[in-house]
């Protein structure tokens, strides 16, 4: 095992995913790391979240993979349906020859359980050190030590700073400083339904995706399927970032009274919805500052629609602990190859991620058309190749 970068532990600020994955990829190297999270307790929001093979291999490798597997559940399919038609368009297989294609499964899993995986692997690990109201608002740094100085006025010093603090990073802030995030107008709405009160013709074993003029519907199982993740989403040119927030069945069934009746039934199912707008950023390759890096939202947030948002976290976490692990005493040249290993590939579903918002989940007319006919003529093996590039690899090969 590796001997530490520095007498200093590493600092991570944020305790979501990425800021966990880091902690424990660090660990797995001998790498003491204090996380630093401004919540008064280490928790997520959320329901469903969509894990690709790549992000079970970040698993692996950071030791939580059996613990992961465990609580996953593992769809059959990911299956496209026109929501105008309800009529299927096209489905990847996603069991033993997919599997065996990528050398891991595809899974949903709840954000919930998955935090609860890497939290409790990083509490038993003996160097890792989890502090809670402990938010990092900047950062000085003199070429040999780095210090985080936190909102209640104390200051804690590292030899490292990871910025694994989300969307809206105070760390980003200081490293590029390219204000705010930017407003896509697509609201998402999120809700959990019992599985007994799903319709039952619907109870598909799928990462179902019902794509119409302007908006989208997303269903899977859950958590043993005892629930399902249902997730709705609609172009309302909504101008503000919103995060959490209540709304009626009414206002969530206001973007969807253009689609098919049993499209629309599953909306009705819903309950307890709450919204977000949903906000992305350009690429933007100035991760490093020293010895501070971005990871995660805090590098490259990109909207939903490739379902690649916790599993790129993942994998920077790999990346970084896999850099820092081989240039032991030289942070410089680890942040740098990092970088350079995680640039272009976060940048390449940051913009895919747009891109197939506009082109498989929200067009209309001739655009969707032409969509069905491309997208149905492709077989799974067909897919499969479309999604080497990502799901093939570690992350530490570019």
């Amino acid at each position: 095992m590796a001997k530490a970068t520095s007498a200093r532990p590493v600092l991570i600020a944020g305790g979501g995913i990425g800021g966990l994955a880091a902690a424990l990829g660090l660990a797995q190297k001998g790498i003491r790391a204090i996380l630093l999270e401004k919540a008064a307790a280490l928790g997520e929001i959320g329901a469903g979240i969509q894990l690709g093979p790549n992000a079970f291999h970040a698993f692996d490798y950071l030791g939580v993979g059996e613990a992961a597997r465990g609580m996953a559940v593992y769809v059959d399919q990911l299956r496209l349906m026109d929501a105008l038609t309800a009529e299927e368009i096209t489905h990847v297989d996603l069991r033993d020859a997919f599997r065996i294609r990528f050398g891991n499964p595809y899974a949903v899993v709840h954000r919930g359980d998955l935090h609860g995986v890497l939290l409790n692997a990083c509490r038993n690990h003996a160097l890792i050190e989890l502090r809670v109201s402990s938010e990092v608002t900047g950062y000085d740094q003199d070429g040999s030590t780095v210090t985080a100085r936190l909102a209640s006025g104390d200051s804690i010093t590292g030899s490292l700073l990871i910025g694994a603090d989300g969307l809206w990073s105070n760390i980003r802030k200081q490293v590029i400083g390219d204000g705010p995030p930017r407003v896509s107008g697509h609201t998402t709405y999120r809700s959990v339904i019992p599985t007994d009160e799903m319709p039952e013709d619907l109870r598909w074993n799928a990462a179902t995706l019902w794509a119409g003029p302007k908006c989208h519907i997303v269903h899977y199982p859950l958590s043993g399927w005892k629930v399902f993740n249902l997730v709705v989403t609609y172009h309302n040119d909504a101008p503000e970032p919103v995060a959490g927030q209540p709304v009626s069945d009414d206002e969530v069934m206001q973007g969807f009274q253009h689609i098919h009746a049993r499209a629309q039934s599953i909306i009705r199912h819903g309950k307890n919805w709450k919204l977000w707008v949903l906000c992305d950023r350009d690429p933007n390759e100035r991760w490093i500052d020293g010895r501070v890096a971005l990871l995660g939202d805090a590098a490259h947030p990109m909207m939903q629609y490739f379902a690649q948002g916790a599993c790129m976290a993942l994998v920077d976490a790999v990346c970084l602990s896999h850099m820092l692990d081989a240039h032991p005493g030289d942070h410089a040249a680890a942040l740098e190859r990092y970088r350079t290993q995680r640039f272009a590939r976060t940048a390449r579903v940051q913009l895919l991620s747009r891109a197939i918002g506009e082109h498989i989940y929200h067009p209309a007319g001739e655009h969707a058309r032409l969509r069905n006919a491309i997208m149905g003529a492709k077989t799974s093996e067909d897919y499969y190749d479309d999604l080497a590039w990502i799901y093939g690899g570690t992350g530490l090969a570019s």
